[in-house]
C-alpha cells in the first residue's frame, strides 16, 4: 500500500483546516488510505515537511489547505528531485479559500470529495513553473500561475478581508482594486515569440486555467503541454475594468481589444516605467517590483488527480 503524508495548514480557510482534522482522519481511515498527518507551524514549514516526507519514502505527499499550502508542498517536492532522495507524487485535500491549483488537476473543493480523489489514486504528470525575482531571486516553483499587476493587487486586498472567505473575498477585492490600481505601468515582455512593450494593467502567466476561485484567466491552458498561456490586459478605463470582470468570470475575454493571449515556455517581465505587484500561486513575489523571469519545466511532477484533465 502507498504511504501518504498529509501536511495540514491549520489556519487555512480561516481556521477550517484545524477544525477539519478529526473528520479528515476518519475519512482517510474509512477509505483505507495509510497515512501520517502533521500540521505546519508557520510560513514555509510545509516546504521542509514535504522534503522530509519524500526523503523518508512516502509515495504521496498531500497538502491539506489552500493554494498557499499546495504551493509550499510543491516546492518541497521539487527541491528534493535533483538529489534523487525521493519521487513522491503530490496530492491535495482542498479545504482552503481559492483552491485554483486543485481545480486545475480535477480535485474538487471539499474534504470528503478531495479524500475520495486521493483514495482513487489516479495520477498524471504535469508541468511546473519556476519564477525568479522579487523575494525569490533564486527561484520559486509554482503549479497554477503568476499574476502581475491588477490580479496580484486583488490577492493582496482579498487577504485583508478577514470578514469574507472564498470567492466572495476575491470579488469584493476586485471591485475595490478598480479604484486602487488603474494606471498601467509600461512593461517590456520578452518571450519565445519576441518582445512586447506596452502599458499592462495585468499579465497572467498561466500553467492552470483559473485564479481567485472563479476568474478564468486562461480557459484553454493545458497543464502538460510544456507551455505557459499568457493573458495580457492592456490599459483600459476604470469603467472598462468593471465590465471586463464578468468576462473573466465567464472566461470569454478573448476578442476584447485590450486582451491578448500567447503561449511561451519562458518569459521575462521588466518595468520600463512604474513598478508592479506579483504573486505565484497566490504567494507574494513582490509589491513594487521591476523584474521577474519564469520558465516552464515540462511534466516535472506527478500529481494525484481527479477524473477530468
Amino acid at each position: 500500500m502507498v504511504r501518504h503524508k498529509i501536511i495540514v495548514n491549520p489556519i487555512s480557510g480561516r481556521g477550517e483546516g484545524k477544525a477539519d482534522i478529526p473528520r479528515a482522519e476518519e475519512l482517510l481511515r474509512t477509505l483505507g488510505i495509510p497515512f501520517d498527518l502533521v500540521c505546519t507551524e508557520g510560513p514555509m514549514h510545509a516546504v521542509s515537511l514535504a522534503r522530509a516526507a519524500a526523503a523518508e519514502g512516502y509515495g504521496v505527499v498531500a497538502a491539506m489547505g489552500g493554494d498557499g499550502t499546495a504551493n509550499e508542498v510543491l516546492n518541497g517536492l521539487m527541491q528534493v528531485q535533483p538529489s534523487g532522495e525521493g519521487r513522491a507524487a503530490m496530492g491535495i485535500i482542498a479545504v482552503g479559500r481559492g483552491n485554483d491549483f486543485a481545480h486545475g488537476i480535477g480535485v474538487p473543493h471539499g474534504l470528503e470529495t478531495s479524500c475520495r480523489v486521493l483514495a482513487a489514486g489516479r495520477r498524471r504528470r504535469i508541468d511546473v513553473g519556476k519564477v525568479r525575482g522579487g523575494l525569490f531571486p533564486d527561484g520559486r516553483f509554482f503549479g497554477n500561475g503568476i499574476g502581475v499587476g491588477f490580479d496580484a493587487v486583488v490577492g493582496l486586498e482579498a487577504a485583508k478581508l478577514t470578514w469574507l472567505s472564498g470567492f466572495p473575498s476575491y470579488l469584493v477585492a476586485a471591485l475595490k482594486t478598480i479604484f486602487l490600481y488603474y494606471r498601467a505601468p509600461l512593461l517590456r515582455i520578452r518571450y519565445d515569440g519576441g518582445v512586447l512593450e506596452q502599458p499592462c494593467l495585468m499579465v497572467s502567466v498561466m500553467n492552470g486555467r483559473r485564479m481567485g476561485g472563479a476568474f478564468h484567466m486562461a480557459p484553454q491552458s493545458k497543464l502538460d503541454d510544456g507551455l505557459f498561456t499568457v493573458c495580457l490586459g492592456g490599459q483600459v478605463s476604470r469603467l472598462g475594468i468593471f465590465f471586463l470582470i464578468p468576462r473573466f468570470l465567464r472566461g470569454d475575454q478573448a476578442g476584447h481589444p485590450a486582451i491578448r493571449f500567447f503561449n511561451t515556455a519562458r518569459l521575462e517581465i521588466r518595468a520600463v516605467r512604474g513598478t508592479f505587484a506579483a504573486h505565484a500561486d497566490g504567494e507574494t513575489l513582490c509589491t513594487e517590483g521591476n523584474s521577474i523571469a519564469a520558465e516552464i519545466l515540462p511534466q516535472a511532477i506527478e500529481v494525484v488527480c481527479g477524473g477530468k484533465d
